[in-house]
């Protein structure tokens, strides 16, 4: 192994293992604090205390999948960094706990045009494979939130400033689209966006293939942030959140070419230029590069597909809604 793929491996398992630790260390922290609230904290906590936010947040959306600079789970592209909005409701339920329901629509896009480097030998692969694709999600999440300072006064007493994590479930739908940039091979014209799960560019039609991958998918997002208090009823917070998904098809890339001759696996026009026509011709020889069986998505040390992440970080302003507050009557 060269000294420069022992470094690749290294940073990638690097990567991982930091994930794993953070993964495990985020869901370990929430599970102390969700048992540390006791019955007898949450009677003093009373519904009294309680409140509910709205919210608004304007946010950088990325991801981390195939199309990226480097072959590591930390690696993406700025210039990739696609907006993302999303609005919110929240209820304080505990001193430090909370829950918070979202629901948000973005994009994130990937071009191994712009990503990969023609000149470094762990990069030509991916720029002499000329994919491209943009994918709009539209998420729905519900969170728990932990902050690391707590609030046992009611909302008028809240401090300044809370750091909080959070981590939860989400559900979102996608739809990965890959613009034309050759003529006269789809019917579409150039620079057209084709929707790509329909076109099963990776066999996924074929007789005895997978079948088409699902537009809905799972996540679990976690991540931290900071609250800072405005005025008596304002908020504004600065978040970073990771979307762990179980698909590997956010960019419509993750397994091995197919045979271009089987109409029954890619059907002529688009599904064959997706799936191995759009390939670069002026680049140098890559001999066999998209025969059937090539690897067309990144593979981890155990020769399974990867799985997509995607990533949020933005600003949020948030808005409590003044509790009402019921006197007792007396008679």
């Amino acid at each position: 192994m060269s000294s420069t793929k022992t470094l690749l491996y290294i940073r990638n398992l690097s990567s991982r293992c930091f994930m794993k630790q953070f993964l495990t260390s985020s869901a370990l922290f929430l599970g102390i604090a969700l048992l540390a609230s006791p019955e007898a904290e949450a009677q003093q906590f009373s519904k009294r205390k309680q409140y509910n936010s709205v919210g608004f947040s304007l946010n950088a959306m990325n991801y981390f999948g195939d199309l990226v600079p480097e072959a590591n789970f930390a690696s993406f592209r700025a210039g990739a960094t696609r907006p993302n909005v999303s609005v919110s409701i929240t209820r304080r339920f505990y001193p430090r706990i909370s829950g918070r329901l979202a629901l948000g629509y973005g994009r994130i896009s990937g071009d191994d045009n712009k990503a990969a480097n023609q000149n470094d030998p762990d990069a030509r692969f991916r720029y002499h494979r000329n994919m491209n694709f943009r994918n709009d999600l539209l998420e729905a999440s519900g969170v728990v939130l932990v902050d690391l300072i707590e609030n046992r006064n009611n909302y008028l007493k809240r401090p300044d400033f809370v750091p909080y994590v959070f981590a939860g479930l989400a559900g979102f739908y996608h739809n990965p689209k890959g613009e034309v940039r050759a003529e006269g091979i789809t019917n579409a014209p150039v620079n057209t966006f084709i929707a790509l799960q329909p076109l099963g560019t990776e066999g996924q039609k074929a007789a005895g293939g997978k079948g088409a991958y699902s537009k809905y998918q799972v996540a679990i997002p976690f991540g931290g942030g900071v609250r800072y208090r405005i005025n008596r009823n304002f908020d504004a917070g600065l978040e970073i959140g990771w979307r762990k998904t179980f698909t590997d098809y956010l960019d419509d890339v993750s397994d091995e070419y197919v045979d271009f001759s089987d109409q029954g696996a890619l059907a002529p026009g688009a599904a064959r230029y997706f799936g191995g026509g759009i390939t670069r011709t002026d680049d140098g020889n890559f001999p066999g590069f998209n025969d059937p069986g090539a690897k067309r998505g990144s593979k981890g040390d155990d020769g399974k597909s990867r799985t997509d992440w995607y990533i949020q970080t933005g600003l949020s302003l948030n808005y409590i809604l003044t509790p009402r507050i019921k006197n007792p009557k007396f008679r």
